[in-house]
């Protein structure tokens, strides 16, 4: 197991991080994630933890708060040591019925990192991000409340989730401008079968040193090697077969299986694996959000950690997966060739 600096921080992360939102169940939405009680939950952390993996991810809206509850007694149940864990988690959602019970205003952020410590049963929150966009709330508001955390000692890191490019951006400036805490990290979708991130966002992250955590790395599970090219499940079971989410080109995505395949034949391992460490290998990422419903499931993941990809299967992989050229990218390219000589690499920070 690698681990990253997340960001411009000195905070060492393993390049996989443990997704929760199997955790809990629940109503609605998160009976398709999975329900996992509170000894399942213990055996993945357990798992996790065992694996090298030392990054936790969670969010206050994930089952309505039980996730926090079931992730904060696994590591109580398991005498995790405070030091060891990077706790993650989010806010934004409805987590309750009034029109204050949401968003990024100052009064529900400050209000939700109490609950959150309170459900986690923790003395701090090391990386505290906004869940998505609130177009009501000043992102100024929003940056004060996240600044007014990380002062008083209940979060050390902040972060975003879902932000476009320039959101980001608008809100690094504020932060320099107001002397606030910056943001550190985006949670973002990103995958070999859909790598939209890569027009303005990746850029923008390389050139802020703002870390990416990767969310559903297999495009909902539609890399695992579970499904066909119509849609349908080759075992009946999986999560798209009940909830198509997130979006997909399938056309696409089954050109890039197809030429995945080899690969893990190659190296003796799931297509799902290759998947995975393909991310692994992108300098942008900082750890790849891995969420499982039994220990073996999250082995198969973690065992990615493992798979080293050449330059020629890298190769392969990028051209199958290539976005379509789109402007302004294509003339930004084409108008910088003569200067792209000069520039040298900085590799990622690993140890």
């Amino acid at each position: 197991m690698k681990y990253n600096l997340l960001g411009q921080t000195g905070l060492l992360v393993s390049e996989l991080c443990l997704g929760t939102m199997t955790f809990g169940g629940g109503a609605g939405i998160w009976t398709k994630m999975g329900a996992l009680q509170q000894q399942a939950a213990d055996d993945l952390v357990r798992t996790a933890l065992d694996s090298g993996v030392n990054f936790i991810d969670t969010a206050n809206v994930y089952s309505g708060g039980l996730s926090e509850e079931i992730t904060g007694q696994a590591l109580r149940n398991l005498g995790v040591a405070r030091d060891d864990v990077v706790v993650a988690t989010k806010v934004l959602g409805p987590m309750g019925d009034g029109p204050n019970a949401r968003g990024a205003s100052r009064a529900h952020i400050l209000a939700q990192a109490r609950a959150s410590l309170k459900r986690l049963q923790l003395d701090h929150i090391d990386l505290y991000q906004i869940h998505g966009v609130d177009p009501l709330t000043p992102v100024e508001e929003t940056m004060e409340a996240l600044d007014t955390l990380v002062r008083s000692g209940d979060v050390r890191y902040v972060g975003v989730s879902n932000w476009a490019a320039w959101q980001i951006a608008k809100a690094l400036g504020i932060a320099e401008r107001k002397n606030l805490a910056p943001l550190r990290s985006l949670q973002a979708y990103y995958t070999i079968a859909g790598r939209d991130v890569e027009r303005e966002i990746v850029p923008m992250l390389l050139s802020e040193r703002v870390g990416l955590m990767v969310w559903s790395p297999l495009a909902g599970g539609l890399l695992s090697g579970k499904y066909r090219r119509d849609g349908t499940s080759v075992s009946g079971d999986g999560r798209r077969a009940s909830f198509d989410f997130p979006p997909v080109n399938r056309d696409r995505a089954f050109d890039v299986i197809d030429a995945m395949r080899p690969v893990a034949e190659a190296h003796g391992c799931s297509v799902a694996q290759v998947a995975l460490a393909w991310l692994l290998h992108q300098k942008v990422v900082t750890s790849v959000i891995v969420g499982a419903r039994n220990p073996e499931q999250l082995s198969d993941n973690i065992a990615a950690t493992s798979v080293t990809l050449s330059d020629e299967e890298l190769a392969v992989l990028d051209k199958v997966s290539a976005l379509s050229p789109e402007y302004p990218g294509w003339m930004i390219e084409r108008q910088s060739d003569y200067r792209a000589g000069g520039i040298v690499d900085e590799p990622k920070k690993t140890v």
